[in-house]
């Protein structure tokens, strides 16, 4: 029995392993005809394939050397949180520079630590009016801002401030040690060097220049004659005249406004003034108006008052009279009677 348990186990495995080795063929045989359809090749010692590299910021990525500067660009700002919409509106200026002779300066994450750092040791330890103090310095190094929403959220205004500072000062000193030659040539004279190296004007240029000379009007004539004619001194003697009088005019014409402004208000306030008493005047008036009738009211009510006693005196009849004589003789009767009674 142990015999035959042995044989089918055995053959149960090469079975199993014929069906493995089928299938592996059968997928490399798919594999073949997609990569011949494709123009692909399976083999990783193709000479045609292009050589990658591996990312240093991420390792997972690998990407064509021909690619890598701006693969690294794109995936530095990615690290450092900049979105694809950011990267899409940052530009590198460095391609406007490369045939001029413009000067350009590049900052990295330690120049810029440094700067800040320096500018803080120099800065007082508390706070002072006019002056930034070491509070308004960022202590920890960091990223050099791509874009202008970086530079204000990440640096402070001490930051930046020592941040330009820096800068203007390394391209002052590199514009210090280049020449300026080109400033200082005397450009007239060069002029008049190559015309008179040149080959003499023949007739007809002779006659073109006299028609133009006199095509032009004579006052632009004596203008220009009058200014050659004037030392370098004198013409800026002028030049300063002219900007006076210019600065002059606007100041008078400033004080002329000045006065009229202050005019106006005067009459303003006098007008106010005016309409204030005005008023002032009326609620007088009004209040003893209203005082006056109040006076005549009083009079007229205390006058019906009168009038009405009188008419109620002159309403009661004589009878009455004389009954209200007789009923007081007996009032008084009667306290003598109680009187006597009382003795």
């Amino acid at each position: 029995m142990s015999d035959k348990l042995e044989t089918l186990s055995l053959q149960e495995r090469l079975d199993r392993l014929r069906e493995l080795t089928e299938f592996t063929e059968n997928c490399k045989k798919q594999l073949n005809e997609i990569c011949e359809t494709l123009g692909w090749s399976l083999d990783s010692k193709d000479s045609n394939r292009e050589a990658m590299e591996q990312c240093p910021y991420d390792p997972n990525h690998s990407v064509p050397v021909r690619s890598m500067e701006k693969h690294k660009a794109s995936c530095s700002r990615r690290k450092m949180g900049y979105s694809s919409e950011e990267q899409a509106e940052m530009v590198d200026p460095s391609v406007c520079y490369e045939n001029s002779s413009v000067r350009s300066f590049t900052m990295d994450k330690s120049t810029q630590h440094q700067v800040i750092l320096q500018a803080r040791s120099a800065a007082p330890l508390m706070r002072m009016e006019g002056v930034f103090w070491q509070g308004q310095y960022t202590g920890q190094p960091v990223d050099v801002p791509q874009n202008h929403k970086r530079a204000l959220c990440d640096l402070t205004v001490a930051d930046r401030l020592a941040l330009y500072d820096h800068v203007t000062g390394v391209l002052n000193q590199q514009a210090s040690s280049t020449s300026n030659e080109d400033l200082y040539v005397d450009l007239v004279s060069k002029l008049q060097k190559d015309e008179e190296q040149n080959e003499p004007k023949t007739h007809l240029e002779l006659m073109a220049e006299m028609r133009d000379y006199k095509r032009r009007r004579q006052s632009y004539r004596a203008k220009n004659v009058h200014i050659t004619k004037k030392s370098y001194t004198e013409v800026i003697r002028e030049v300063i005249n002219v900007h006076s009088q210019e600065l002059s005019r606007q100041w008078r014409e400033e004080e002329d406004q000045e006065e009229e402004e202050s005019a106006m208000r005067s009459e303003l306030s006098s007008h106010r003034r005016r309409l204030a008493e005005r008023r002032s005047a009326s609620s007088e008036s009004r209040h003893s108006h209203s005082r006056r009738h109040r006076s005549r009211e009083r009079s007229q009510d205390r006058e019906s008052q009168k009038k009405r006693k009188k008419r109620e005196r002159s309403s009661r009849s004589p009878d009455d009279h004389h009954h209200h004589h007789h009923d007081r003789k007996k009032k008084k009767k009667k306290k003598k009677e109680e009187r006597e009674k009382e003795k």
